[in-house]
């Protein structure tokens, strides 16, 4: 008996000891979640084919044409969020911070958005009733994730953690909710649930939020950058991301890729102070 349980209690040990070993503290993730302007509206151009081997995109869902299976990482070049999407600012967010980190530090995003979809549909309490009803279009692209965007973002997220260590969450979503003054304590909660989920402290996971197109752009949701500007007084450790002079497509809504370019950089210098560079 008394051998059998020091085997077990070696054989603990080493499992314990290779699982907290198996995390590279060098391996940055960032999770990116939203609705289009997340996933990306812009066709990318001859310059955002190429990047750093650094930087990577865990696949959120299969893409056979693209040759990417779930729960796999690969080179982070666009799309980076679902088979067909486009040019988006978790793109330039991640090459701005493999250009200016240590060159033993890589960087990681997991991306999960739903065009057209208000931030209730990453609430867990009303995903279910949200997503019933909405229009087919979108519930395509909600069962993509299995029917639930946000468990698929967990899903992910716990698979990288096996990996790497969770440096922060990016978000933009803000359109469908651009009259909503609740729109903070929503955000709050789906924050407050990833933290949880992921068994991560507030302190050490900032919230980094951009707004949707300026009105300097003609913006048509504009509007929502003025509640918005309110998320910081109800989550300390959240930054809005200025979308001032980040230019945008015909129909002033979605940015241009160039505007997302500019997003995307922002985003990550923003990050890097936080980090400490």
């Amino acid at each position: 008996m008394t051998k059998k349980l020091g085997i077990l209690f070696l054989t603990g040990i080493l499992f314990f000891t290779s699982k907290v070993y198996s995390q590279d503290p060098n391996f940055y993730i960032f999770l990116c979640f939203g609705q289009s302007n997340m996933e990306g509206a812009a066709r990318p151009e001859d310059q955002d084919k190429t990047v750093d081997s650094s930087f990577m995109v865990l696949q959120s869902v299969d893409c056979p044409d693209l040759g990417r299976t779930k729960g796999n990482w690969y080179p982070a070049i666009p799309p980076l969020c679902r088979c067909k999407t486009g040019l988006s600012p978790a793109d330039y967010f991640g090459r701005t911070l493999v250009a200016a980190l240590p060159e033993n530090v890589r960087v990681g995003v997991i991306h999960v958005a739903v065009a057209g979809c208000k931030i209730e549909l990453f609430d867990k309490d009303s995903v279910k009733s949200y997503s019933s009803r909405q229009p087919v279009w979108m519930t395509r692209i909600i069962e993509e994730y299995g029917g639930d965007p946000y468990a698929r973002l967990i899903e992910m997220a716990k698979l990288a953690q096996k990996e790497g260590v969770i440096k922060g969450i990016l978000l933009h979503q803000g359109e469908s909710n651009a009259s909503d003054t609740a729109w903070p304590s929503k955000v709050n909660k789906v924050y407050n649930s990833i933290l949880k989920d992921l068994d991560l402290k507030a302190g050490s996971v900032p919230l980094l939020v951009g707004e949707v197109v300026n009105a300097d752009q003609k913006g048509v949701a504009a509007g929502a950058n003025k509640i918005m500007a309110n998320l910081p007084r109800v989550i300390p450790n959240s930054y809005i991301i200025s979308s001032a002079g980040c230019t945008a497509g015909r129909d002033n809504l979605h940015f241009n890729a160039a505007g997302y370019r500019k997003l995307g950089t922002r985003y990550g210098v923003k990050m890097l102070s936080l980090l400490g560079y």
